[in-house]
């Protein structure tokens, strides 16, 4: 029997790896963004082990022998220079700085040894790994004071000067990027929290409460921003429910303003104060309803990066490992990204929500369970008043700023939406040009009676502009159609064309093929239509119709009416989409869409 013979591990990089995660378990670093890789071959001198360039990853040696222990004391010293700021060249004198790459710094000599005493003395009260060497008598002196009284005299012998340094500082431009001492400050909050919670236990009524409750009455008590929405959220627990949905870690449902979690997953508590903001402000920003024409599980990974960098820049809990994160994305919108990462979908495959790899934590649907309470509540009233309340006492509090995506997105939110006619009617005064009258005598004399000896000129309105003064309606006249909606749409459609003087519409009715009604009197467009109850609509011959006709204008614009069940389209002058709300066209549209309600 022939098989394949299992690979032999190396013990020498499997100690590596296990001295890395034993850094990153700890509160204290995880929230320091950063990767481990091995240096290339020759670059590192063979008395140094590893080194941290500007943006927090670490490069080890590849050939050093040493335990785990070792390496973990060797990877989390690195990781303090970037939380004592030692990175970040705002930190540092000009003289202590020489320039070697575009972008890098290296720290000059005094400098360098006095950073990295600095973070060997506080290291020693922390208990991550082993010193490769025994370590000193520290000096109190900070590590500016160090390398000022160093530069002018020189570094001692004892503390020694190396042959490469072990880290490297950026220039202002890669700072202004990184935040390593915030992101230090949220470890050791996390660290003290997690100790305070060891030490004296989170209790209620005698029972001990689980983490994500004890999560959940943080936003409540201490966090203003999103305490009114904490407060009207359900979590709902259920080992059963999470294993049947296949719910990784968490899930949310806006329309039931309920939390999905999976109980079998062990996270602290700091942790699960970020799940639940983040699946908080999924269904506050009401991210589901917002997807329209986008494929659901690239728009939920386009939002986890919104949210998650939201979180991580405003120190809400402590980011769990694993999830969506890019500091590159940061300040863009839900849209942006989302079209920013559909041009790698073979990288998206590898990429998980808290729902799990491959299924979303936005649900369209309330899971179904027994006890489950109905909302008697305007659900968008509650969330738009619930942000909006939450924003003002955040900012009265003092609890620090707001990311300003988050913050617009909030306002926004707050600023309830036109109703679809009335936005209908803002593309059509942008779109559709008014007809201006004007006075002319080359229209027949009208004379008034007082003075019938004077000619007055009439009003008259210039031909050329009565013909541009239309617009193009391509008609979806399939079954499939509502055809009170329809009533609706067109009614609305007659009355803006009436109030600006166009007297007539290019229309042109599509289903499984397209007829061109011609130009027809506003007014009357209702009336000629005739559903015709066909299989799915083909619009684009109604589209191609339009803009090859040499009776429409080249620059008319164009309003297509329909219900999504339709092909791709693809215009190449001014239009907009009017479908029923709950619809989405199966492609990226690029003119504005209107939704009937």
């Amino acid at each position: 029997m022939s098989g394949k013979k299992k690979q032999k591990v190396d013990p020498w990089r499997e100690a590596v790896r296990k001295g890395w995660e034993q850094v990153r378990s700890q509160p204290l670093f995880r929230p320091l963004v950063g990767y481990l890789y091995p240096a290339e071959d020759g670059e590192l001198p063979n008395d140094r082990w590893a080194y941290i360039e500007p943006k927090g990853t670490v490069y080890h040696h590849p050939q050093r022998r040493a335990e785990a222990d070792e390496w973990a004391w060797v990877f989390a010293h690195c990781l303090l220079h970037a939380g004592f700021g030692h990175l970040d060249p705002g930190t540092a004198e000009p003289e202590d700085l020489q320039r070697s790459e575009e972008s890098w710094c290296s720290p000059r000599p005094a400098y360098l040894a006095a950073c990295c005493l600095a973070v060997d003395r506080f290291l020693a009260t922390v208990k991550v790994g082993r010193p490769p060497e025994p370590l000193l008598e520290f000096p109190a002196e900070d590590e500016r004071t160090l390398a000022r009284l160093w530069g002018r005299t020189r570094v001692p012998v004892e503390f020694g000067v190396p042959a490469a340094p072990d880290f490297f500082v950026g220039t202002a431009e890669v700072a202004k990027f990184q935040n390593h001492q915030r992101s230090f400050a949220i470890g050791i909050s996390a660290a003290a929290t997690q100790a305070i919670e060891a030490a004296g236990g989170s209790t209620i009524r005698g029972t001990a409460k689980k983490p994500w409750d004890v999560a959940l009455g943080w936003f409540v008590s201490s966090y203003p921003l999103l305490g009114a929405l904490a407060a009207g959220m359900t979590i709902v627990a259920d080992t059963d429910l999470a294993r049947g949905w296949d719910i990784s870690v968490a899930a949310v449902n806006a329309q039931a303003a309920e939390i999905y979690i999976n109980p079998l997953i062990s996270m602290r508590t700091a942790e699960w104060r970020f799940v639940l903001a983040h699946e908080m402000l999924h269904a506050a920003l009401r991210h589901g309803e917002r997807a329209g024409w986008r494929e659901p599980y690239l728009w939920n990974i386009a939002c986890d990066y919104v949210v998650n960098g939201w979180l991580v820049e405003m120190g809400v809990g402590e980011m769990p490992e694993g999830l969506l994160y890019d500091p590159e994305l940061r300040g863009l919108s839900c849209e942006a990204v989302y079209d920013r990462i559909t041009g790698d979908l073979r990288r998206l495959r590898k990429l998980a929500t808290l729902g799990g790899r491959g299924r979303g934590d936005i649900l369209g649907q309330p899971l179904p369970r027994p006890g489950a309470a109905g909302r008697y509540v305007d659900l968008d009233e509650y969330y738009r008043n619930a942000l909006a309340s939450g924003l003002i006492y955040h900012r009265g509090s003092g609890r620090g700023d707001v990311p300003s995506g988050l913050e617009q997105e909030i306002r926004a939110l707050d600023q309830p939406p036109l109703p679809w006619d009335a936005a209908l009617a803002g593309w059509f005064d942008e779109h559709v040009p008014t007809v201006e009258k004007r006075r002319s005598y080359a229209r027949a004399s009208r004379r008034q009676s007082a003075t019938p000896d004077i000619p007055r000129p009439g009003w008259l309105r210039p031909e050329e502009l009565v013909r541009q003064a239309t617009f193009g309606v391509v008609l979806d006249t399939s079954g499939s159609m509502n055809v009170r909606l329809l009533g609706k749409a067109l009614g609305a459609i007659a009355s803006y064309a009436v109030a600006r003087d166009v007297p007539r519409a290019r229309v042109v009715f599509c289903d499984a093929a397209a007829y061109d009604a011609g130009y027809l009197p506003v007014e009357e467009i209702a009336g000629k239509v005739r559903v015709r109850g066909r299989g799915g609509t083909i619009l684009q011959p109604g589209v191609n119709l339009l803009e090859r006709a040499d009776d429409f204008p080249q620059h008319g614009p164009i309003l297509l009416i329909t219900d999504g069940w339709c092909d791709v389209v693809r215009i190449r002058r001014e239009h907009a989409f009017l479908i029923p709300t709950g619809a989405s066209l199966p492609f990226r549209p690029r003119g504005p869409v209107f939704r009937m309600t």
